[in-house]
C-alpha cells in the first residue's frame, strides 16, 4: 500500500512526545476518550499506539475528515474508531466518554465556542473523567512569554475572535460544568497541558 498524502503539522511532531509523557499519568488505565480537532491525526495515532489499553475517538469539523480520515486508515492501530464530525457549537455524540483530549484548540476558537466546548464535555464526560487540554494560555490576564505575545497577534489579525485564553476564565467556563482544574504541566515553547476533572 503506497502511502497517501497526508496532511501534516510540524508542531504535532515535535510536541507529540512531552503531552504523552502527561498523558500516560492523567488518563485513566481504560476507557474510552474523545479527542476534540484532531486535524491532522498525528497525535491520536501517536498517542493510541503507546496507550492501547485506551480506545480512542477521531472528531473535527467537516472540512478536515478526509484527510483525518486517510491518517487513520493508514497509520491507525485497531484501538482507534473511525472519525466523527464534531462542531463543538452544534450536535454532540450522544456517548459517554471516559476521558476527552484537545490541543490547540482553545485559541483557534472564538470564546463562544470555548463555552460550548465546556459545556459539551460537561454532557458527555463521565464523572470522575478527566479533561486534558494543551496550548499556550494566559496568565492572570497577562502572556507568559513574548512569543505567545506575538502568537495572539498573529491570531487576531486572521480573526478577531482568535486569542490566547486566560487559565482563570477557563477555570470559570469549566466550573459551570461541575469540571474543576486538576493539575498544570509546563510543557516545551510556552505551552501547558491542563487536566481537568468532572466532579
Amino acid at each position: 500500500m503506497n502511502q497517501p498524502d497526508l496532511p501534516f503539522a510540524p508542531a504535532c511532531e515535535r510536541n507529540k512526545q512531552p503531552i504523552l509523557d502527561v498523558l500516560r499519568e492523567a488518563l485513566p488505565a481504560r476507557g474510552l476518550v474523545l479527542e476534540i480537532g484532531s486535524a491532522t491525526g498525528q497525535h491520536i495515532v501517536y498517542f493510541a499506539s503507546h496507550l492501547q489499553q485506551l480506545t480512542w475517538q477521531p472528531s473535527d469539523q467537516q472540512e478536515y475528515l478526509p484527510g483525518l480520515t486517510a491518517r487513520i486508515q493508514y497509520e491507525g492501530g485497531e484501538n482507534i474508531r473511525p472519525p466523527i464530525e464534531l462542531d463543538v457549537t452544534q450536535t454532540w455524540p450522544d456517548q459517554m466518554f471516559d476521558a476527552v483530549y484537545s490541543a490547540n484548540t482553545a485559541h483557534i476558537m472564538s470564546w463562544d465556542a470555548v463555552c460550548a466546548m465546556f459545556a459539551g464535555i460537561g454532557r458527555c464526560l463521565r464523572q470522575g473523567g478527566v479533561f486534558c487540554l494543551y496550548g499556550p494560555f494566559n496568565e492572570n490576564g497577562e502572556f507568559t512569554a513574548d512569543s505567545n505575545r506575538a502568537f495572539d497577534q498573529q491570531l487576531r489579525s486572521r480573526d478577531p475572535a482568535m486569542g490566547i485564553r486566560d487559565v482563570r476564565q477557563l477555570e470559570t467556563q469549566a466550573a459551570q460544568q461541575h469540571i474543576h482544574l486538576r493539575q498544570r504541566h509546563k510543557l516545551p515553547a510556552n505551552n501547558q497541558l491542563l487536566v481537568f476533572r468532572h466532579d
